[in-house]
């Protein structure tokens, strides 16, 4: 597991509790060494993990081992049937979705997938979606408001693919048609920040009835580092800008950008994937339960009223 900066002094103590172990079984005078240690990295990980700065959870968001939308599928669907391809111009394999079953929920699941190594990373474009990409997500959520399905879209992309052929293929007018369709599909959307939700990319398939959000990810209209670059000419400013977006769970929560801050292990998703799993899915089965229960009509009216109050503003 890649170690981040602010887990270098943990890592250290855990290192030396493993060399302990290894030289010294059952000694019992290193056995109490051992358990102060194993104390001392509890309360070093408590005092650490609470004390996070915005940039320091945004490398948290972007761990290697951190679970991505596929690894969530496969852990929190009971049954998922894949659908693959855009009927225009090919399949995106940025994006993964299908008709899935979820703690007895049948539902339909589209997620942005990055990939997990090289191989796996170069064939989903680093999660970053073409255009075919939200038409693809388009059909599947039109295909659930056809059979009454509620939608369960999992956020996590640096950005939507930036390259020349995807504009000439209409990148901007396939995320703008998404946001429209998505405003007015009548079924309930749940919509879950599982990583990144960075730009354009993560809008595309973000508008829904309610937005959760893992509490070390992230939700911005640019990355730090672009931000940085932009405003100050110095991508290495990428830790001011990370502070000045106000990208984090807390801040979205008290913006109402985001309506529910779903918890994570100790350090972050990546130190107790199962742990989340079990936390996202647990959201997904309280939010259906709740929206089921809200006419079409109304719940159309408050999702366009939900995004039209977004946003803070002072008159002088």
């Amino acid at each position: 597991m890649d170690t981040l900066p602010h887990e270098k002094q943990i890592q250290e103590y855990l290192k030396t509790i493993e060399h302990l172990k290894k030289q010294n079984k059952n000694n019992p005078i290193f056995n109490a060494e051992i358990r102060k240690l194993e104390q001392k990295i509890v309360s070093l990980k408590e005092k650490d993990y609470s004390d996070l700065t915005p940039w320091e959870r945004v490398l948290i968001s972007r761990h290697a081992s951190r679970p991505h939308s596929i690894h969530y599928i496969e852990n929190i669907c009971d049954r998922f049937i894949e659908l693959s391809g855009d009927r225009h111009f090919s399949d995106d394999h940025a994006v993964v979705g299908g008709f899935a079953l979820i703690g007895g929920v049948k539902c339909v699941v589209i997620g942005q997938e990055k990939g997990h190594d090289t191989d796996s990373r170069v064939f989903r474009n680093f999660g970053m979606m073409n255009p075919e990409g939200f038409r693809k997500a388009l059909r599947l959520m039109q295909l659930a408001e056809k059979f009454n399905l509620p939608i369960v879209s999992l956020l996590d992309t640096p950005g939507a693919c930036p390259i020349l052929e995807a504009e000439e293929r209409g990148q901007g007018w396939a995320i703008a048609k998404n946001l429209r369709e998505m405003s007015r599909i009548k079924t309930p959307i749940i919509v879950i920040i599982i990583g990144e939700g960075c730009s354009g990319g993560a809008l595309g398939m973000g508008v829904g009835d309610m937005i959760g959000m893992l509490e070390h990810s992230y939700y911005s209209v640019i990355s730090p580092e672009g931000c940085a670059s932009i405003l100050w000419k110095d991508s290495n400013k990428k830790i001011e800008a990370a502070s000045a977006l106000k990208l984090n769970a807390e801040d979205l929560l008290q913006l109402k950008i985001i309506d529910h801050i779903i918890p994570e292990p100790l350090g972050g998703a990546h130190h107790d994937p199962s742990k989340t799993y079990q936390n996202v899915k647990q959201f997904i089965v309280e939010q259906w339960n709740i929206l089921k229960q809200i006419s079409l009509p109304l719940l159309i009216e408050q999702r366009y009223l939900k995004f039209r109050q977004m946003g803070q503003f002072i008159e002088i």
